[in-house]
């Protein structure tokens, strides 16, 4: 299965804590795991899936999509703006 990172989801990783990284990096492998773990989001967001979790009593929320056997993750983030920040970014992209 091939995993792949979009830009904004790297960026986010990389200026993190290594806790919070490691964090992320067992979260990622939940879903790798079980992709169906996400809720399916419809309307303009129909085909992406949104995994939640906490670190550090702070909620953190994960967009990624499947594409045949492959997965690819598109931004980390806290839930404020979060589905704004998506939004821009696939418009950017398209």
């Amino acid at each position: 299965m091939g995993i792949l990172y979009k830009s904004p989801f790297k960026k986010f990783v990389k200026k993190q804590s290594r806790p919070f990284q490691l964090a992320i990096e067992d979260e990622v492998e939940r879903v790798v795991n079980n992709p169906e773990t996400g809720e399916l989001k419809k309307g303009d967001l129909a085909g992406f899936r949104v995994h939640k979790f906490k670190f550090q009593k702070q909620e953190y929320l994960i967009a990624y999509k499947t594409e045949g056997k492959g997965m690819i993750f598109y931004i980390i983030d806290t839930h404020e703006n979060f589905y704004r920040s998506l939004k821009q970014y696939l418009m950017e992209v398209e």
